[in-house]
């Protein structure tokens, strides 16, 4: 059986990744099937279950399929690894989707590689579902991410701190190349390796910067502003990666590995979820500096490419990173007035935005509640009621509610325009952590049913449908603080 797949990556010199194939396993199970992904791929939406099953276990391969572990490094908590690379995930290659896009499909959870460093290879049913139902959902909400097209359960169990049942996952992604994909080659001071990686990336995601008079210049930036839209965009629903490490940033502009992640309930910048990030390194107000941060590493492994004189290519590339601040702002300021139901600009206007969120981080309001009820009472002061009720009527509030109308007011909208503009910058329904931790629960037990229901529900996230609205709740105050884990 042939899938269409291209091998474009594979192509690449031999030291770019290691040739391996999945691991076969027991007995595996289609527990999930992302039929609109696999149409958008020109895959068979309903193709068989037990061919499914054997594809998207391992267990068969394609006959065009070139199986491949990636080399990469990574900065990892701040500390260099010169060599990580993919030590529980193989390539299995690229498909052209329907919009002739090249898409990147990969097995996670499918055994040791030359890379696994001792671990396993293998990967629990319930990260890997978490990591499709989160990516799904960050779909769903128009945030660049990595999607999820089947998770397979193999009829064999993983050990970690507990005996878990395990599970493949395949995921789609525009490629796997990150930030520590370079750094692998310049810890290796491999200038050909980086020349012909760069080459890659420019002709797969940034083919505008192919003709510039500096390529790898043009790609810094190009690559420095999709990371700026990206953090805004996580940022506007309160989403925590939790793991920013080098070889989790994609150069693709996508979201990629869901491992300690979660969205904010309460509103409080300096949340953490990891139970690993004990110095809130990952922090949700910390991930614009650490984005930064990132591409300074990138921008490092580029210089050669970018000037023959190191003095001057420091200062060109130093002036692209320090740019990165102004691109995150404007884009995060962009957000934000349109979550409050702005679409022109006043000079107060990100000021009048700081003093609403230091009014939710003092009460604890939550954060997607906050702006949902407040998409709600725009045009209609009489429900304000509702809105107090997350703020425990403080006076804080009241001022703000009345320096927020006096805004609308110089705004173009019309009311239905507004409330128009504010229902599609907020969602009503995001990845709640303790809805997610009872679906996985229960999948681990082995009924999906609330797995399913949930993500019906998170597929369509702007929509207000008054049935699930218990899904729009955070967690009771008396639940403990909510802690994220690798799941490796």
């Amino acid at each position: 059986m042939k899938l269409g797949f291209e091998h474009t990556y594979a192509a690449l010199p031999a030291r770019f990744y290691a040739s391996v194939e999945p691991a076969k396993v027991t007995d595996p199970d289609v527990v999930v099937f992302n039929r609109g992904l696999a149409a958008e791929l020109r895959l068979d939406p309903d193709m068989d279950p037990r061919q499914a099953a054997a594809l998207f276990s391992g267990n068969e391969l394609a006959e065009d399929s070139t199986p491949i572990a990636m080399a990469y490094a990574g900065h990892q908590f701040g500390s260099f690894v010169p060599q990580l690379g993919d030590g529980r995930a193989i390539l299995l290659g690229e498909i052209r989707d329907q919009q002739g896009i090249l898409r990147d499909v990969q097995l996670k959870g499918s055994g040791r590689t030359p890379f696994s460093r001792g671990g396993d290879g293998r990967a629990a049913l319930g990260p890997m579902l978490r990591e499709y139902l989160i990516s799904e959902a960050m779909h769903a909400l128009g945030i660049p991410t990595t999607r999820s097209l089947a998770v397979v359960t193999t009829g064999e169990q993983v050990y970690r701190t507990d005996i878990l049942p395990g599970a493949v996952l395949t995921r789609v992604a525009a490629s796997h190349i990150r930030v520590g994909t370079f750094q692998y080659f310049a810890a290796r001071g491999d200038q050909e390796a980086l020349k012909e990686l760069l080459d890659y990336v420019i002709a797969r995601h940034y083919p505008e910067s192919k003709d510039d008079e500096v390529p790898a210049l043009a790609a810094l930036k190009a690559i420095t502003a999709r990371q700026a839209a990206l953090i805004a965009d996580w940022m506007r629903v309160g989403f925590i990666h939790g793991v920013m490490n080098t070889d989790n940033m994609a150069l693709s502009g996508e979201t990629i590995d869901y491992g300690p992640c979660a969205f904010m309930d309460r509103y409080d910048p300096n949340t953490v979820f990891s139970s690993i990030d004990l110095g809130g390194r990952y922090s949700y107000t910390n991930q614009p500096g650490i984005a930064q941060w990132n591409l300074a590493r990138l921008a490092e492994t580029l210089l050669p490419l970018i000037d023959a004189d190191e003095k001057k290519s420091i200062e060109i590339a130093t002036a692209v990173i320090e740019g990165f601040t102004e691109q995150f702002e404007t884009a995060f300021l962009d957000h934000m007035r349109k979550k409050i139901g702005l679409i022109s600009a006043e000079g107060g206007d990100a000021d009048l935005i700081s003093l609403l969120l230091a009014a939710m981080q003092k009460a604890g309001a939550d954060f997607t509640l906050t702006f949902s009820r407040l998409s709600r009472i725009a045009d209609n002061p009489n429900d304000d009621v509702s809105l107090h009720e997350l703020f425990n009527a403080s006076a804080d509030m009241e001022g703000w509610l009345k320096a927020w109308r006096a805004r609308l007011m110089l705004d173009p909208q019309s009311p239905l325009e507004r409330a128009e503009t504010m229902r599609l910058a907020n969602p009503e329904f995001i990845p709640r952590n303790h809805r997610v931790e009872a679906a996985l629960q229960a999948a681990t037990a082995g009924d999906m049913s609330p797995f399913h229901e949930l993500l019906g529900i998170l597929q369509r996230p702007y929509e207000r449908r008054s049935e699930f609205a218990e899904f729009a709740l955070p967690p009771p105050q008396s639940e403990p603080k909510y802690k994220t884990f690798c799941g490796t």
